[in-house]
């Protein structure tokens, strides 16, 4: 979530980075609204005080006698009672108005990110590896798969519909030593710290990192109720409480800190979400929670089964494994200072590229453009690898610096020796790398003629020494 005052100070800057993500400008409508909502509070805050004047004077005119004005004052102050609590509904809606406006903002890229507008304005930045050299005709992944019989697209439609697979022996082995291979370098040398985060997550957590409200079709949820993504601001008018909107007046809690806290508060059986991605545990693990400056960076990795229903996608790799909708991904989150959020970033994608390194699987590193960047980033880089079977580059890694923006949707800050005021701590996420898409490239680019897939050597200590995949006679 963006900071009002900074889309106050900066109403250019705002709609000129919107611009760059095609949005339409909104910061003349923000700052209206948000100057609405404080002369209101302004004018709730002098009824209190006409109220507050008005109640003593009640006691005096009675002291005194004056019984007449006495009534007259307890009827005005029963006048001003009945304004504001109108006036705190309106304030309620005001409130409600602008967290829902503001929850649904893309983050601001960075100044060097490349505006474009889709992935083909999107920036190679390097190259790296040798693409495979055939002497024949490379299959692609599924072809490879089902003629080697350990890889049933159709068994998986009869159990669970389209876009899911169910893999066997020696290729769901592979599959497995691809995923335990990668957290033994994260957590050996990369200095990221083994985590097993639920796969269940409720409203808040979704929200925090931004999934929620805007991107709730892309979600599957875990509970008997469907379709909930937009219902995030029924949710909070429900559940804020009278108490809320004081402390929210009072100065002792703010916009973003308010939102999950109320969202906490929904019924259980229908908060829980099946997480798209580690990200969304693993950064949450942090919120509502003021860390030590010194403690920074937290570096987290895990190895989850994701769930997406592809929404956007009708259409688009139908055949294989590239886009299902239940995947294994390894994930890599970073929780950082603001000053070392930039170099973080740089240090992420260099994690998930030495997984691709050991593997001999040949890849490119691209800039996304602001067109094609995620909704909660402020500067993203892809990892493509090749995969011979499509002749193409295919992302398998995506790695993003958030900056405060998801922070401020958790309450998640740190302390800062000397400062009263904490700060809001900044987030990245990487792939370190999609399990799943590891595997059909590892297939592709390991393929032999007769349709065997060789066992990458530094994969072989996690095979009990296989080196080839053959097809079971």
């Amino acid at each position: 979530m963006i900071d009002i005052k900074w889309i106050r100070e900066n109403p250019g800057k705002l709609d000129e980075a919107l611009a760059s993500r095609g949005a339409k400008p909104v910061a003349i409508d923000l700052i209206k609204l948000d100057e609405r909502r404080r002369d209101h509070l302004k004018t709730l805050q002098e009824l209190q005080g006409r109220r507050n004047e008005a109640s003593k004077a009640i006691g005096k005119a009675k002291g005194s006698g004056d019984d007449a004005k006495a009534q007259s004052l307890i009827d005005e102050v029963a006048q001003i009672k009945a304004e504001i609590q109108a006036g705190e509904a309106e304030e309620r809606a005001i409130d409600l108005a602008l967290v829902d406006a503001l929850s649904r903002l893309p983050n601001v890229p960075l100044d060097d990110v490349p505006v474009g507008t889709d992935e083909a304005d999107n920036v190679e930045v390097r190259r790296v590896g040798e693409k495979p050299e055939f002497g024949f005709a490379p299959k692609e992944h599924f072809e490879l798969g089902e003629a080697l019989g350990m890889m049933d697209f159709d068994l998986a439609a009869k159990i669970s519909g389209s876009r899911f697979n169910v893999l066997r022996g020696k290729l769901a082995r592979l599959e497995r030593a691809l995923g335990q291979f990668m957290l033994d370098v994260h957590t050996g040398e990369h200095g990221y710290e083994e985590t097993q985060p639920p796969l269940l997550v409720r409203n808040d957590a979704m929200y925090g990192t931004s999934q929620l409200p805007k991107f709730g079709e892309d979600l599957f949820i875990g509970a008997s109720m469907t379709g909930r993504g937009h219902q995030v601001e029924s949710l909070l008018e429900t559940y804020t409480t009278q108490a809320d909107l004081d402390a929210l007046k009072s100065g002792e809690i703010s916009l973003e800190k308010l939102v999950p806290q109320v969202l906490e508060r929904a019924p259980t059986e229908e908060e829980f979400w099946l997480i798209p991605t580690a990200e969304v545990p693993l950064t949450n693990l942090v919120r509502d929670r003021v860390l030590d400056g010194g403690q920074l960076p937290l570096r987290m990795t895990a190895l989850t089964p994701c769930f997406r229903s592809e929404a956007g996608s009708a259409g688009r790799d139908t055949r294989g494994m590239l886009r299902q909708h239940q995947f294994n991904k390894v994930e890599m989150v970073s929780i950082t200072s603001e000053e070392t959020s930039a170099s973080e970033l740089e240090r992420m994608t260099g994690c998930a590229e030495e997984v691709l390194k050991r593997l001999g699987l040949p890849y490119r590193v691209v800039t996304l453009c602001t067109g094609d960047m995620g909704f909660a980033a402020r500067k993203t880089y892809d990892i493509e690898v090749w995969l011979p079977g499509q002749d193409a580059y295919r992302e398998i890694s995506s790695c993003s610096v958030c900056g405060d923006f998801q922070a401020r949707r958790m309450a998640a800050r740190y302390r800062v020796e000397g400062e009263k005021q904490p700060r809001f701590v900044h987030t990245l996420n990487g792939s370190g790398v999609a399990v799943g898409r590891a595997l059909i490239a590892v297939m592709e680019n390991y393929q032999n003629e007769n349709g065997s897939i060789t066992v990458p050597e530094c994969l072989k200590p996690y095979m009990g020494g296989i080196e080839r995949i053959e097809a079971v006679s």
